[in-house]
């Protein structure tokens, strides 16, 4: 099979547009992802649209009706948290089968303000036979105090994720917001759901991200070479089955079998990573997910936070984009802006936030119900 190469990318900076339609805020990271690489939509031969708040209104036609109706398949992607992820995924994988040689993959979406609940409207994470809630906030804090008894983990570890991912922001032009926050002003802010305050929890916003995926061979016929990421695994998962947990919903099982497949998938291991950019949906989350990925052993993760080991110079720099935390939680957008994140960087056009000589990456989101994708990339020029 044909190796699948990210040849175009881009995002639109997320923001709030409450005068925009969902299918013309994904029209415009979609003209951008093909500006980047010199081609249009007549150049596409199938579209793939990851949208969840209007999962049934058929978005990725009205994107096409926005940029061009060239009569090409469109699929339309819901997924939760990992819908552009997912989105991504189905285009990569359908020019591993041979289908297409390039396709478009687009994720948006438009959030307002508000709380975000579970499972986008529908069932989600099953209630029956649990305790507590089953609203975001509280779901990630149970967690992050699982973490805390079983590890000692400490408030201001998990608190010191968000100063780490605002402070990354500020070097991200396209991110939501750009501004510091120190220790002290996160842990006093308002409290949500201990031990995450107001500034641990990740953003609702408006976005969309966009990448053109192409075959090998494509690539090199279109001279693409020199700029293109190959897609060096794309691994999704669902829960695995095990003994019901009657307190909380399991968030790290879902994540530890796709980073292993990955890792599988792509013949590397964590150390082999140069950076990440994961789900910090919650400053709790990313605590968690440092373990889920392997970027450290079990109760490592307030460790690493402590020492830098996952800041911007340090030895596996984690969400230099800023985060759901602070580049913002367009839950369609996600999947793909993570793309774009890494992709900058393999391209070494990420700017201030550079990370140096970075030539493997990876991609993480999950939602809980749930939905796991992963992604690792490679810089071959």
């Amino acid at each position: 099979m044909t190796d699948v190469y990210v040849v175009g990318v881009d995002m639109i900076k997320f923001g709030r547009f409450p005068d925009r339609s969902v299918p013309n805020i994904g029209a415009e990271a979609a003209l951008m992802a093909l500006d980047d690489c010199g081609l249009t939509i007549h150049d596409m031969q199938a579209l793939y649209s990851g949208n969840l708040g209007q999962a049934s209104a058929m978005v990725g036609q009205r994107i096409l009706q926005e940029i061009g109706q060239t009569g090409i398949p469109v699929v339309n992607v819901a997924n939760a948290c990992a819908t552009g992820a997912t989105a991504f995924r189905e285009g990569w994988a359908s020019i591993k089968a041979g289908l297409y040689d390039t396709v478009l993959c687009v994720g948006v979406e438009q959030m307002g303000k508000g709380l975000l609940g579970g499972g986008g409207g529908g069932t989600g994470i099953p209630k029956e036979g649990l305790l507590g809630s089953g609203t975001m906030p509280a779901v990630f804090a149970e967690a992050g105090m699982e973490h805390a008894n079983k590890f000692g983990t400490t408030f201001e570890q998990f608190a010191k994720v968000s100063v780490k991912n605002h402070h990354h922001s500020t070097l991200n032009p396209k991110a939501m917001y750009q501004i510091e926050t120190p220790l002290d002003v996160v842990m006093n802010a308002e409290m949500i759901s201990y031990p995450n305050t107001k500034l641990m929890c990740s953003v609702n916003v408006d976005g969309s991200a966009a990448a053109v995926l192409c075959s090998e061979a494509k690539v090199k016929e279109l001279g693409l070479m020199d700029r293109a990421v190959k897609v060096r695994a794309s691994v999704m998962s669902s829960d695995p089955w095990q003994e019901r947990d009657l307190v909380m919903p399991d968030v790290n099982s879902c994540t530890r079998k796709a980073a292993k497949e990955a890792y599988e998938m792509a013949g590397l291991g964590p150390n082999d990573i140069d950076l990440v950019e994961l789900h910090d949906c919650f400053a709790t989350a990313e605590i968690l997910h440092y373990e889920n990925l392997g970027l450290c052993g079990d109760g490592e993760a307030g460790r690493m936070i402590d020492d830098g080991e996952v800041a911007l110079g340090g030895r596996i720099p984690v969400n230099v984009s800023g985060g759901l935390l602070s580049k913002g939680h367009p839950l369609g957008a996600t999947g793909i802006a993570n793309i774009y994140e890494v992709t900058t960087h393999l391209r070494g056009e990420a700017g201030a936030r550079q990370v140096e000589g970075a030539r493997i990456g990876m991609t993480h989101v999950i939602g809980l119900g749930s939905a796991c994708a992963i992604h690792v990339l490679e810089k071959v020029a």
